[in-house]
């Protein structure tokens, strides 16, 4: 198996590209190379794939906590959308999870609206902002600030940043 390097942004696109948790960039980039699964193709030279740090993913949300923008956002269902565009800006690979984190009876986040609005019947699935992902808002704050929580530990951020996320929602 070969590396490569790329850019941060490139990475993001590939990453924001994932269909399921599991998937492999080459995977990825077959599909939307629309390449035969096993087709090989020759490489002029091996090189490192160099992924940002998790330092460095994060510190969108960070720069969020630390602007004070959250507390100036008078409505709860507002700070939960920025807080879940940082997250999917600061790892979209990682950001993929949310698909996995469910209620009882309701699924929360989905690539399809449709999927949102088939777990209930009073969902109101809204577009997480610059994403391609839906996220149910027909919920309690205390319900946003649990599946941000759910969302972030899955992520693997520590539980005092969770916990000062979700005391900002």
């Amino acid at each position: 198996m070969k590396t490569i390097e790329l850019d941060d942004d490139l990475y993001f696109y590939i990453a924001s590209q994932t269909r399921h948790i599991g998937e492999s960039a080459s995977d990825i980039l077959r599909r939307l190379l629309e390449q035969p699964a096993h087709q090989r193709v020759p490489v002029a030279e091996p090189v490192a794939v160099v992924q940002p740090s998790a330092v460095a993913t994060r510190q969108g949300l960070q720069a969020l906590l630390d602007s004070g923008e959250l507390q100036k956002e008078e409505k709860s269902i507002n700070r939960f959308m920025q807080v879940l565009s940082t997250l999917y800006r600061d790892d979209p690979v990682g950001f993929t999870q949310a698909t996995e984190i469910k209620g009882r009876k309701r699924v929360y986040f989905s690539r399809d609206p449709e999927a949102l609005r088939a777990s209930g019947s009073t969902t109101k699935p809204k577009p997480v902002p610059d994403t391609p992902f839906w996220v149910i808002t027909n919920t309690n704050t205390s319900r946003k600030q649990n599946m941000v929580a759910q969302l972030m530990a899955s992520m693997g951020y520590g539980e005092e940043v969770i916990a000062q996320v979700c005391g900002a929602i």
